[in-house]
């Protein structure tokens, strides 16, 4: 399989308590262990940069699938929720929710626009099987 892109990033210092930066140089920050977590927060941490990949990346799907439809979208957001979790088994895994709000199309609609694009994002493929992804229209 040929790649259309290729990203590239590295991760130096402590894991989740390190530096994270990509080869292109577009992100060069520090991470950090959540509050939540028991760590100094202050800093993203690998979910965040999940659930912003995912939200642009689904978003992204959405306005595809719209235009494949001729649909006009308007004032669109997706949000993303990730969530870690135990697996009950001594290790984690991820959950996520995805909110999609499409306020100018009728909610049955707005819904198939978004179970489609559920089909054809990259973030979706990638997960599905693996973790319990929800996506949800809502009205505002």
């Amino acid at each position: 399989m040929d790649a259309l892109y290729t990203a590239e990033a590295l991760s130096t210092g402590a894991g989740r308590n390190g530096h994270v930066a990509t080869k292109d140089g577009v992100i060069d920050t520090d991470v950090r262990v959540p509050v939540e977590m028991g760590g100094p927060g202050g800093a993203p941490n690998p979910e965040d940069f999940f659930a912003a990949g995912y939200a642009a990346c689904f978003h992204s799907a959405l306005q595809g699938v719209a235009r494949a439809q001729k649909v006009t979208l308007e004032d669109t957001t997706v949000g993303s929720r990730v969530h870690l979790v135990g697996d009950g088994k001594g290790g984690y895994q991820l959950a996520v929710a995805l909110e999609v709000v499409i306020p100018t199309l009728p909610h049955e609609q707005a819904q198939q626009l978004a179970d489609a694009a559920h089909q054809i994002c990259p973030y979706s493929n990638a997960t599905r099987g693996n973790i319990e992804v929800t996506v949800t229209v809502s009205d505002d």
